[in-house]
């Protein structure tokens, strides 16, 4: 009899463990599942929430289809305790393994609302902006200068919201001025700033600020990224370049980021510079003159004169010999690349080509002919009452 019972037993220990390797597996199936969104959503992970709540909240969205399941391989995976606060979104037919890593991964918010901060060369902005997660693009709220416009009441609300994202944008061409200047102006920072970092010091990019962030904090993470990205270009220069430091690729790099907004052309600007220095040419270029009238602060808003072409400052290329002393401006990463590795050209002339790029020669006589065609570009433009 007792054999019997033992033999029983066993084979119901044998069909219970089968039962529950069936049910462990079929969850694990439903766990890495395609689920059931139809559309992209954003999902909200509040500040020191719990995975039950976000557990929840999927639920409701319909993101997933089992709470309990969700929780379960999340507690397996060891990720319920690692939830990072944010907005994130969550693509159509997303498992619910997918979104456990979405939501734990951590890094910068994928979607919700963002505030940016745009340092450009004439002006500086805000921009409200919501990702719409049908499309994954994102949705203009608001834009405005701070300092001279009055503020939306978005901007107040969003500003308010523990969720909302904060970035400061730096256009490439900027000065450590007006960097320095924008930061003062953000209403989300805290802290005094000292002295304005040198010039070409700051590495134009968009940084992932927080309210209450530090300004001299914020620039001394430019200045680290602008020191990595000069090291990098650096390395990678061309051997035979007539600039024997850093320092003078940098200078370089800061002309060419002023001279031109074309991408395809900084190299062949950087050709038409570095063919001048090897042949003991000056450079010629207007955007040195204007940074010695103006330091860098501000923009000159007039076309130059004769005699500004003409008047001795450090900075004039029309007047002294190689190089400025100093950067004009923060040249991005193209620009500092295209300073270490110019195109091979023997072009030493260009001139607006009035499509927003430059035509280049290799001769005064094809210059000059360039010229005239760019006279009569601008002859025909409409004149722009100061």
């Amino acid at each position: 009899m007792w054999r019997h019972i033992a033999s029983n037993a066993l084979t119901f220990l044998l069909l219970a463990m089968f039962l529950l390797g069936g049910v462990i597996l079929w969850g694990k199936g439903q766990y890495e599942a395609e689920g059931p969104l139809s559309d992209a959503i954003c999902v909200e992970v509040p500040r020191g929430t719990i995975f039950d709540r976000v557990s929840k909240s999927l639920v409701d969205q319909g993101a997933v289809t089992s709470g309990p399941i969700l929780r379960i391989g999340a507690n397996y995976a060891e990720k319920t305790d690692q939830l990072k606060a944010g907005s994130y979104l969550v693509e159509p037919r997303a498992s619910m393994e997918q979104i456990v890593d979405v939501v734990t991964r951590g890094g910068a918010s994928t979607c919700g609302t963002e505030v940016v901060y745009r340092v450009g060369v004439n002006r500086v902005s805000v921009q409200v902006r919501e990702l719409d997660p049908a499309t994954s693009k994102f949705v203009e709220r608001a834009e405005f200068e701070q300092t001279v416009e009055d503020i939306p009441e978005i901007y107040t609300e969003v500003k308010a919201k523990p969720d909302t994202r904060f970035r400061v944008a730096v256009a490439e061409g900027v000065t450590s001025w007006q960097v320095t200047e924008a930061l003062r102006s953000m209403d989300v920072l805290e802290g005094e700033v000292g002295d304005v970092p040198a010039e070409g010091s700051l590495a134009p990019d968009s940084y992932e600020v927080r309210p209450g962030d530090d300004r001299a904090a914020i620039l001394a993470r430019m200045e680290a990224a602008q020191e990595v990205l000069v090291a990098a270009a650096w390395e990678g220069r061309d051997e035979d370049l007539p600039v024997s430091t850093p320092e003078e690729l940098l200078i370089l790099a800061s002309i060419i980021e002023k001279e031109t907004g074309v991408p395809e052309e900084r190299r062949q600007v950087a050709s038409v510079f570095v063919n001048r220095l090897n042949r003991g040419m000056r450079l010629q270029t207007d955007p040195t003159v204007i940074y010695g009238i103006t330091k860098g602060e501000g923009v000159l808003g007039r076309g130059l004169r004769q005699s500004e072409l003409r008047g001795a400052t450090p900075w004039n290329t029309y007047v002294i010999e190689g190089l400025p002393p100093t950067p004009i401006a923060n040249p991005g990463r193209a620009s500092l690349e295209a300073a270490a590795r110019p195109d091979s050209t023997d072009f030493v002339f260009f001139v607006a080509d009035g499509s927003g790029g430059h035509a280049f020669a290799t001769t005064l006589e094809e210059h000059n002919r360039n010229v005239a065609e760019w006279r009569k570009i601008e002859a025909q433009q409409p004149t722009q009452d100061n």
